[in-house]
């Protein structure tokens, strides 16, 4: 998921953040399971003590109040791709898994069991029998079918190239193939059938995300907790969906969104109880709870990515990697609570990557006068290099940082900005060679990081293609365990040798949140919250009655 420029600034708003970096430093996820277990319970509530440890009151359940950072929502599953837009739809309709908000594990959610076949490619699932959409209507094997074909068949869904490991859907979702050969079949309104073209023993974890929910062509109607009762400038109203299959464990009634970036006015919102939970800026030294402030390491990595565009010398990897040789990496990565040498978060059983720790400025003009050399460049020649970056200090000092590095090499830095809530979509029609992105990843693996540069993938902004790399990754599918983890690893060594990415940090995320007066919530890696667990409580040891603003 791509995350939200416009989140909370952390250096500028907070210095509590400290204790934050013990929780990032460790790996955050096992490895994947390579053959998941093939039964999920069917218990049609949710038994886990920690939703419901204690009598929930239904009288406190009539509101919830979210503040969320000033964007626009793209609440089209199929096109949607921020972090920020994934917590809403995940609330509005659901697929055949979601994720635990606690562990992140895969939980059962339209589906309530699986069998995978012997070769491991081919998946059958059943489907609950009592799932309903918003307008009472039974939601069958043939509506996920239709779900996952239209997306697969629409043109800006930047996730559909995740469902490639599926059979025939590369063809069709590049419109050379047809609809009826996809590997996704409904052998009755309970039964799906899925053939992948090789194994995938992380389908369910994919399968997590909001882009393979079950929605009709429309999206008008919900398939989840809670069904859209108002989208309007500013703020979004969601109200619960009786018809839902777990809806007697849904608690909160309406919830509210609103959009705001005055950090004040949002902290004095919180202060006095208007507002339930800030998931935008907000001044933490104002709040009279400090301990309302959740901090969490993010499965998410930022980092500078080289955009191959036709012509630019900057394709080329020698010239980039005297480039990256000659980065002050202690000062760029200064700011960083979790600083980042690789692409990939650290996972259990990943193996150790060779990442950037090191500054050579003698090594970095020696390369870049064998590059030009190598290249037919005079040495005199100095080679212009823009950098497009989201407006900000953050942004513009980096920028610097690496001005002042390079100019020494010869490159003539010029940067580019754009304004926060533009910036992401600006960047395939952008003229620019160095961009800025942050990246959360959608499930706990590596190829949440590395499928951003497989040459077919929708989500390869960068336009990097390099066939050793999709042979890895290719290969990579074909086993399991450690044989597949060391072709991953390979992977990202390739991409990182080439000079193409640039790793800054590992983002920390901040929710303002009472968990006193708030159930259901809890902090974890990827920043995701179902509201379908949230509910209402009475604080039992209210705050003096002072208001700070």
């Amino acid at each position: 998921m791509r995350f939200d420029f416009n989140k909370i600034d952390f250096v500028k708003k907070s210095r509590i953040v400290l204790f934050a970096v013990l929780l990032c430093m460790t790996p955050f996820f096992s490895q994947t399971h390579d053959v998941p277990d093939t039964n999920i319970s069917e218990s049609d509530s949710n038994d886990d003590a920690f939703f419901e440890a204690e009598d929930i009151d239904p009288a406190l359940q009539h509101n919830f109040t979210i503040i969320v950072p000033v964007h626009e929502y793209d609440l089209n599953p199929h096109t949607a791709s921020y972090s920020s837009e994934s917590q809403i739809l995940s609330s509005l309709y659901e697929g055949l898994f979601s994720y635990d908000p606690v562990t992140l594990e895969p939980k059962n959610a339209l589906a309530v069991r699986y069998r995978i076949s012997r070769n491991k490619k081919r998946w059958t699932f059943t489907l609950r029998k009592n799932a309903k959409f918003g307008d009472g209507s039974l939601i069958t094997a043939r509506d996920v079918c239709d779900a996952w074909l239209d997306l697969l068949a629409e043109p800006r869904a930047p996730y559909s190239s995740m469902f490639d490991i599926i059979e025939g859907a590369a063809a069709y979702r590049n419109g050379k193939g047809k609809r009826d050969a996809v590997g996704i079949r409904a052998l009755s309104d309970t039964t799906l059938v899925v053939e992948l073209a090789s194994p995938a023993g992380y389908l369910p974890r994919v399968l997590c995300h909001s882009a393979f929910v079950v929605c009709k062509k429309d999206k008008s109607v919900s398939s989840g907790a809670f069904s859209m009762q108002q989208n309007e400038a500013g703020e979004i109203i969601l109200i619960k969906n009786n018809n839902y299959w777990d809806a007697e464990h849904t608690h909160i009634e309406r919830i509210a969104i609103v959009q705001s970036d005055d950090a004040d006015e949002n902290v004095f919102l919180f202060n006095t109880g208007i507002a339930d939970w800030i998931a935008g800026n907000v001044t933490v030294q104002k709040l009279l709870d400090k301990d309302s402030a959740q901090i969490n390491a993010e499965f998410a990595t930022e980092y500078l990515f080289f955009r191959c565009r036709k012509k630019s010398v900057w394709n080329n990897p020698d010239l980039r990697a005297a480039l990256l040789e000659a980065v002050p990496w202690d000062e760029l990565r200064s700011q960083a609570f979790v600083k980042a040498p690789t692409l990939v978060y650290p996972i259990n059983g990943y193996p150790q990557v060779e990442g950037f720790t090191y500054t050579d400025t003698d090594e970095a003009a020696s390369l870049m006068a064998d590059a030009k050399k190598k290249a037919g460049i005079a040495q005199s020649k100095r080679l212009p290099l823009v950098i497009g970056i989201p407006d900000t200090d953050y942004m513009k000092k980096q920028a610097e940082i690496l001005a002042g590095a390079w100019k020494a090499l010869g490159v003539d830095v010029s940067v580019q900005t754009s304004p926060i809530h533009r910036y992401l979509e600006s960047i395939p029609s952008w003229d620019a060679d160095l961009f800025s992105y942050t990246w959360i990843g959608d499930f706990a693996d590596p190829l949440a990081f590395l499928e951003l540069f497989r040459s077919a993938s929708t989500l390869n902004v960068a336009q990097w293609k390099n066939a050793e790399y999709d042979k890895l990754l290719g290969e990579a599918a074909l086993y399991t365990g450690e044989e597949r983890t060391k072709l991953l690893a390979r992977a990202e060594q390739l991409l990182l040798d080439s000079g193409e990415v640039l790793p800054i940090s590992h983002p920390v995320s901040l929710n303002v949140i009472d968990l006193e007066t708030t159930g259901g919530w809890s902090s974890n890696a990827f920043d995701i919250h179902p509201f379908k667990y949230l509910y209402k409580k009475r604080k039992t040891a209210p705050l003096p009655n002072i208001v700070s603003r």
